[in-house]
């Protein structure tokens, strides 16, 4: 065999060596050799990002929660809110209802209070300016008349006349106007003209 030949069958058989060497280091256990060191070299940097996930994930569900309850306090501010509304309109009528001048009026009346008469007013040097006087209750007003409902009226006859006038002229009206109808069934007389 020639030199060539040897070393070349050597070769072969080195790098056999070499696989095989190869395949024994990948099944040892980390930190053995050299590739032990590089899989240990990476185990910190996973467990940060493996970290870094997990904290962004807790970070997001806090957020998330803390959202959520704003929500719920939001929501339950704005009912409050419409029932604040609702009672400070209630309120408003009310006062609006109080502050009315026939309310006034009445509830002065109730406390006694009657209207003052010409005012008098105090000038800056002590003096005053119109004629003092007590004011006094007005009298109370008269209850009003209740309407009586009318009888049921019968046809007055006019009274007989003498004979021989006219009863136009009897009843001491005008002989030229015409006399007021006569009740329904009654004969009516016709005025005679001229005499």
């Amino acid at each position: 065999m020639t030199k060539a030949g040897k070393a070349g069958r050597a070769g072969k058989v080195a790098t056999l060596t070499r696989g095989q060497a190869a395949r024994l280091v990948r099944g040892r256990p980390a930190g053995a050799g050299p590739g032990g060191a590089r899989q240990a070299a990476r185990m910190p940097f996973v467990l940060l990002v493996v970290a870094l996930l997990a904290g962004g994930l807790i970070s997001l569900l806090l957020l998330n929660s803390a959202l959520n309850q704003g929500s719920f306090q939001l929501s339950r501010l704005k009912k409050e809110t419409t029932a604040l509304t609702d009672e400070q309109q209630a309120l408003q009528r009310d006062v609006d209802g109080y502050s009315a001048p026939d309310a006034l009026q009445r509830r002065a009346r109730e406390l006694g209070l009657v209207p003052g008469g010409s005012p008098v007013f105090l000038g800056p040097d002590g003096k005053t300016a119109g004629t003092p006087a007590v004011a006094e209750a007005p009298p109370p007003p008269s209850p009003a008349p209740t309407p009586t409902p009318p009888a049921a009226a019968a046809p007055v006859p006019p009274p007989p006349s003498p004979a021989g006038a006219p009863q136009s002229a009897a009843a001491g009206q005008n002989p030229d106007t015409p006399a007021p109808p006569a009740p329904s069934g009654a004969p009516q007389p016709t005025p005679t003209p001229g005499r």
